[in-house]
């Protein structure tokens, strides 16, 4: 049987944190799905196919790792991409209480779904993708905290916004 992770989240944009955990988690699992959600309750910086294009890139040498945008509930998708393991990254205490309350609601909308959480390795414990987004905007140095086309990316975002 083939067990396959499904890894959601509006990656705006994707960090070396994400790249971190996809990685483990493609040694863990057979396959690994990377769901990238359009959200409309956000306003990202990058649209949806951005977003994905630019987790495509970030993760391509990983041979087991997919990558697609999703506009449904995390369930449904989940089911169409045939996971049983729903996977999420805790930072630090102050996640859990809200990554808790979901892994209830999506087991009770699904209960062969299960969620899994991993752990940032502790360089990356401290990335989060806003905090990225407002060194960014503000001129900052994000070569260490984002692959060299996002941190591009970026660059180029703020460089037409302004």
């Amino acid at each position: 049987m083939i067990m396959t992770a499904i890894y959601p989240g509006t990656f705006d944009p994707i960090t070396n944190g994400h790249v971190d955990l996809v990685t483990r988690a493609a040694r863990i699992f057979d396959r690994v799905v990377v769901a990238v959600a359009e959200n409309k309750n956000k306003t990202p910086l990058f649209n949806l196919d951005e977003r994905v294009q630019l987790a495509r890139s970030s993760l391509r040498e990983l041979g087991n790792v997919e990558v697609l945008g999703f506009d449904t509930l995390l369930v449904n998708c989940a089911k169409k991409c045939g996971a049983t393991v729903i996977l999420r990254g805790l930072r630090a205490v102050s996640d859990f209480e809200f990554e808790f309350q979901l892994a209830g609601m999506n087991r009770h909308l699904c209960a062969e779904l299960e969620t899994m959480f991993l752990t940032p390795s502790e360089k990356y414990a401290f990335i989060s993708s806003s905090v990225i987004r407002e060194i960014a905007k503000l001129g900052g140095d994000v070569s260490s905290f984002v692959p060299e086309l996002v941190r591009e990316a970026l660059v180029t975002k703020y460089a037409s916004i302004r």
